[in-house]
């Protein structure tokens, strides 16, 4: 169970955003602390400093001042009631140095002793520690009490606030920000599931797919799947890549019955022929002989040709075609290619021309384009009934060259035109489909073309086009 996708996938996304998450949250809960204790001590730093300046006021207007006659000032000391500070700030308040006002007392703030801080500085301190009376850690700022005459220092005033209390600040972000997570992870989790379903069931219809596809049926259609983005395309893809498979496998099959016919027609025919030369009194007269030869050598010829069709194929498949360069006369070659189909075109009373209206000679592997022209000559009279027309043009136009083969046969449908230059389509009855994908692959490997031009009930125009 956790090893399928629909299960693993929904985990990863949520491990995702936990993880996420949680380092977040710890960022989070660091800074709004350190905000906090910032927040603190400027709390801290403001009233200690008011606290101080009352208190400084208060020594200087009581403590060694003497009235109009000279004698001691007969004011009492400040009567600042700590109790009442602490209540308006919600701060602990407490003294460090000597006693403010010697055999009167004090003011009622709590004293620390003298080593609590450096007092004698006359400095503003900021730092934690814990009160006698206490046992939590305190964060306190100290603030020196200076008399007016040379500033001397005679004590300090601590404001301090329990560290607990910047925390307790926190808890309540801590406790938001868990609600909260807890909240998106089930969000997360919905969404999480959705999408789940939305990748993992195209998926899951490819991964059939692809069985069924594997077990021989090329019988399915994935396009109409309601897959997203890229898993729609590739839905639609490998559906025409199982239909491409399809026709492959039927071009096979009708390539294999194609050859076999192919090669089984000649071979009768020359089996039959040795039989007869072979068998005494069969043959006799050097006439009938003389035309068996030449049905056995006609045949073996077809066969050759067929062979090797084969091996130019396969050659062209495995890249392992090679192509001379050599001074190729065009209108020299166009009239070798008219001689060969001259006696059919006579035989089946087909109107063969030729029409030549530049001689250009090119760069090429003359061989090849003579087998490609060849091999359009041969579609074309096999598509022409007896008594039609073919005809055999060259052009110059452009910087290239143009050979076209024109045939006034059943021409082709629109539909049929991309399969015609496959391996082992054949668009005439006799053929073995592979004249046209030999001419195809040859032209291209020559840096060259073909184009088709054809109309239903009135004919093909094959154009061989190559660079002059």
């Amino acid at each position: 169970m956790l090893g399928s996708l629909r299960v693993r996938l929904p985990l990863v996304f949520l491990a995702g955003i936990v993880l996420a998450g949680v380092i977040t949250t710890l960022i989070s809960i660091r800074l709004f602390r350190d905000f906090s204790h910032e927040q603190a001590l400027t709390k801290l730093k403001r009233e200690g400093q008011g606290i101080a300046l009352l208190y400084a006021r208060a020594v200087n207007e009581s403590y060694g001042n003497t009235n109009k006659k000279g004698k001691p000032n007969d004011r009492k000391p400040p009567t600042f009631a700590a109790k009442s500070l602490q209540l308006a700030t919600g701060d602990k308040i407490y003294f460090v140095g000597p006693g403010l006002f010697p055999g009167q007392g004090f003011t009622g703030l709590q004293r620390l002793p003298s080593s609590t801080i450096d007092w004698i500085s006359g400095k503003s301190l900021t730092f934690e520690f814990t009160p006698p009376d206490a046992t939590r850690t305190y964060l306190a700022v100290a603030n020196p009490i200076l008399t007016d005459p040379g500033k001397q220092t005679i004590g300090a005033v601590v404001v301090a606030t329990p560290k607990t209390n910047v925390n307790s600040i926190v808890s309540p972000l801590i406790q938001r920000l868990a609600i909260a997570g807890l909240l998106g992870l089930l969000v997360a989790a919905m969404l999480a599931w959705y999408l789940s379903r939305r990748i993992v069931r195209p998926v899951l219809k490819l991964t059939d797919a692809v069985d069924a596809v594997a077990a021989g049926n090329y019988d399915i259609n994935l396009s109409g799947t309601d897959a997203p983005g890229e898993l729609g395309h590739l839905n639609v893809r490998f559906t025409e890549m199982a239909h491409r498979l399809a026709e492959v496998e039927v071009m096979e099959r009708n390539f294999l019955m194609s050859v076999s016919h192919e090669l089984r027609t000649p071979l009768t025919a020359i089996r039959g022929h040795v039989s007869a030369l072979i068998d005494e009194g069969v043959v006799v007269d050097p006439e009938s002989r003389l035309q068996s030869l030449e049905t056995v050598e006609a045949e073996a010829q077809r066969l050759e040709r067929l062979v090797g069709d084969i091996l130019d194929l396969a050659k062209l498949d495995t890249h392992r075609f090679t192509v001379l360069t050599e001074e190729v006369d065009m209108a020299q070659l166009l009239e070798q290619a008219f001689e060969r189909y001259r006696e059919e075109a006579q035989r089946r009373s087909i109107d063969f021309r030729r029409d030549v209206r530049d001689h250009p000679v090119i760069t090429s592997d003359g061989d090849r384009v003579l087998q490609v022209v060849g091999n359009l000559l041969s579609n074309a009279f096999r598509a022409t009934p007896n008594g039609g027309r073919v005809s055999l043009e060259l052009a110059r136009q452009n910087g290239t060259v143009h050979v076209a083969v024109e045939d006034n046969g059943p021409g082709i449908p629109q539909e049929a035109r991309e399969r015609l230059f496959r391996p082992f389509v054949s668009g005439s009855a006799g053929g073995t489909g592979l004249g046209l994908a030999i001419a195809k692959e040859i032209s291209t490997a020559l840096g060259g073309r073909i184009d088709l031009e054809s109309e239903v009930g009135r004919g093909s125009r094959f154009e061989l086009v190559l660079p002059a």
